[in-house]
């Protein structure tokens, strides 16, 4: 494990979803003009869950925050319940005092996709940059939609996604074949540019992406691998996710 990465690993998948919400929490805290990096898929949705009931709290509020998605499919439009505008809009923003413009997905149905990609990459600049980023990681390995083979200097492009990536996403559609099979992604080289990163797994299933991740040497089988050339990235996971690190890994892990 890169002397880069932090590794916190938590009881279970309910701790891990709390420690997640309370970094957000504090940065936000921190600085309210925060531009935040979001991804979407089930394991962040207690987090976004646990960000509301402190918004309603009156803890938090999300009216100077920026936001960018990691990814959109191609081809479902913003209304479509599977796209991932939609699952923000659901799962957090229609919650929070945030204003649409402030909140950016990728566009999959732009006439032109990779005009669409420059104009994402364009509008992060101007914002700054991304100041934390949220990230989940795939079975492969994928981060966002940057699958085993992405270039480490990759960035925002659509990219085809492998069977496995479509078989696990399946469980959203009422059939494997009305799963996308291309989407839009922020690449690695996008991501590697935020200022914080915080990856976060639960659940044995995301063991051995996670293994390869924090224990082989950064290389295109392992997205994720890369993220130890990001300046500041804490590995947030349960301990089920965490079996089959290494014991030199988890040496150098924070445990709650």
């Amino acid at each position: 494990m890169s002397g880069r990465i932090k590794l916190l690993i938590c009881e279970d998948a309910k701790s891990t979803s709390s420690v997640v919400a309370q970094y957000f929490a504090d940065a936000m805290v921190q600085n309210p003009n925060i531009v935040l990096g979001l991804a979407t898929g089930g394991t962040p949705v207690p987090v976004y869950e646990k960000l509301v009931s402190k918004y309603r709290a009156g803890d938090l509020s999300f009216s100077e925050v920026t936001t960018f998605n990691l990814d959109e499919y191609v081809g479902l439009n913003p209304e479509h319940c599977q796209s991932y505008r939609y699952f923000m809009q659901e799962n957090l923003f229609d919650h929070v005092d945030i204003s649409e413009k402030q909140t950016h997905v990728p566009d999959g149905v732009a006439e032109d996709l990779k005009s669409g990609c420059l104009h994402y990459e364009a509008a992060i600049d101007r914002a700054g940059g991304i100041d934390l980023q949220l990230l989940g990681i795939g079975e492969n390995g994928h981060i966002a939609f940057n699958e085993p083979g992405a270039s480490a200097s990759s960035r925002t492009s659509v990219v085809d996604l492998t069977k496995e990536t479509i078989a696990a996403n399946s469980r959203f559609f009422e059939a494997i074949g009305d799963v996308p099979k291309t989407a839009v992604t922020m690449g690695i080289g996008t991501i590697l540019e935020s200022k914080s990163i915080v990856l976060m797994a639960t659940g044995e299933n995301k063991a051995t992406a996670l293994a390869r991740a924090l224990d082989s040497n950064p290389g295109p089988d392992s997205p994720a691998s890369y993220l130890s050339q990001a300046r500041d990235v804490t590995f947030i996971i349960d301990r089920s996710a965490s079996q089959h690190l290494s014991d030199e890994t988890l040496k150098k892990a924070d445990c709650i």
